[in-house]
């Protein structure tokens, strides 16, 4: 039953929103919080840089038609589902939960959780390092991009011309990715060392921009137009497009003849959408008002593909230690055999 258990982080996020509904930044401490924000999506994109290890990555990086795969997966099923959700648009839930749920499509994969899912399943661990850290890199650039390119600016508020987006997102995200990744020959050692500090570092900027996002809308009424049946929707939306997404990379991992290990690595890399990378450039992509209900449906997404993927991992171990069982019996048997020939 611990897969169905809460992430620590979705908990976390919670009492955040539960704490910007009812004590909101307002008046002086809204400039105070919106700068405080700032430095720390650069602090979080500096240790994303200062973490990436060019030696793993060189590792993994072979692989080219599971890359392309995962890729095609990242930055175009998913695109193009989101796209289907918006032309269906089966519930009337307001223009921003669709516009949440395709930006939410468009995002990198995540890199620790897929890396980790990767490893529990017995996956290959070395190509998932490749390209989960290959999705959080591009996805600076592409998703942005696949912003402009796939919504609507005019209809859903966005008043923010493209090259602005890009240099926004040159000056907060890149910028200190790349000077986080040149400072690797020095501080390496020590971000290795400490990376449940960084974990935490990571877990507090993510947990600012939030606050300061539901701030805003719940400043806006958020409450009045989100509610139970809103987010019961979203639920359902996000398990099912989470559902489609893994039914089509595993058909697809076995039409293309991967193999098992890396079957394992595309379902993982393939199909996740990255919290970290997502909330703070919706910071900077989307009008201060509209933040925090964008953000809604990749809030409740994250829950639930750690939920399923969870799930899945744990399936693929126990039949991979059975299969190890097995094989294990067999050559037992075998050297019992010869034995007895031999005597």
């Amino acid at each position: 039953m611990g897969v169905f258990r809460l992430d620590p982080m979705m908990v976390k996020l919670i009492i955040t929103v539960m704490l910007a509904s009812f004590l909101p930044a307002r008046g002086g401490f809204v400039p105070f919080f919106e700068g405080l924000t700032t430095a720390a999506i650069a602090l979080l994109f500096f240790m994303h840089g200062a973490k990436l290890s060019r030696e793993k990555i060189i590792a993994g990086s072979s692989h080219w038609r599971l890359h392309l795969w995962i890729m095609f997966s990242t930055f175009v099923l998913f695109p193009a589902l989101g796209l289907l959700v918006i032309w269906w648009h089966p519930v009337d839930v307001g223009r921003e939960i669709y516009t949440g749920f395709l930006y939410l499509c468009i995002l990198p994969a995540t890199v620790q959780s897929s890396i980790a899912f990767t490893s529990l399943a017995g996956g290959n661990v070395a190509a998932a390092v490749c390209s989960a850290s290959a999705s959080s890199l591009l996805g600076v650039f592409i998703s942005p991009l696949l912003v402009g390119l796939l919504m609507d600016i005019h209809q859903h508020g966005g008043a923010m011309n493209g090259l602005e987006q890009i240099g926004k997102i040159m000056l907060q995200l890149l910028l200190p990715f790349v000077l986080g990744h040149i400072s690797r020959r020095w501080i390496g050692g020590w971000v290795e060392r400490h990376r449940s500090l960084i974990g935490q570092t990571d877990q507090t900027s993510i947990l600012l921009v939030v606050y300061t996002a539901f701030s805003e809308a719940v400043v806006n009424g958020i409450w009045h137009r989100v509610g139970v049946s809103t987010l019961l929707w979203i639920l359902a939306g996000s398990l099912l497009l989470l559902l489609v997404v893994l039914a089509i990379n595993l058909t697809a991992s076995r039409l293309f003849g991967f193999s098992r290990a890396d079957e394992i690595t595309i379902l993982f890399c393939g199909s996740k959408k990255s919290l970290a990378n997502g909330v703070p450039m919706a910071n900077i992509l989307f009008p201060a008002a509209t933040i925090g209900i964008i953000v809604l449906p990749l809030m409740i997404f994250h829950q639930v593909q750690l939920m399923v993927c969870s799930f899945i991992a744990q399936r693929y171990k126990k039949q991979g230690q059975k299969a190890q069982e097995q094989r294990s019996e067999l050559s037992a048997d075998a050297r019992q055999m010869e034995s007895q020939e031999s005597s």
